[in-house]
């Protein structure tokens, strides 16, 4: 099963998800504030594009994953079985 909110296929190129990418390639300051850009840019656009539940849940899925990054130092991404 595809979730195209928080494992969108078309995000998983070569075997690695671009959130697990960003994760271990910049410093934990710049994947904090890519965290909270992502919550902010489907927070803003979430009713102008016709399906606005969808970039709610994404919001929803960011600012989780913010969440548990300042308060753990990192994220649990869950794969697709």
């Amino acid at each position: 099963m595809n979730d195209t909110v928080a494992r969108p296929a078309h995000y998983a190129t070569g075997g690695m998800e671009v959130i697990d990418v960003l994760r271990l390639k910049l410093p934990p300051a710049q994947f904090e504030g890519c965290l909270r850009a992502n919550v902010l840019k489907y927070l803003f656009r979430y009713d102008l594009k016709g399906e606005p539940l969808a970039d709610l849940r994404k919001a929803a899925t960011y600012l989780s994953w913010l969440k548990e990054f300042v308060e753990t130092g990192t994220i649990t991404v869950i794969k697709e079985g």
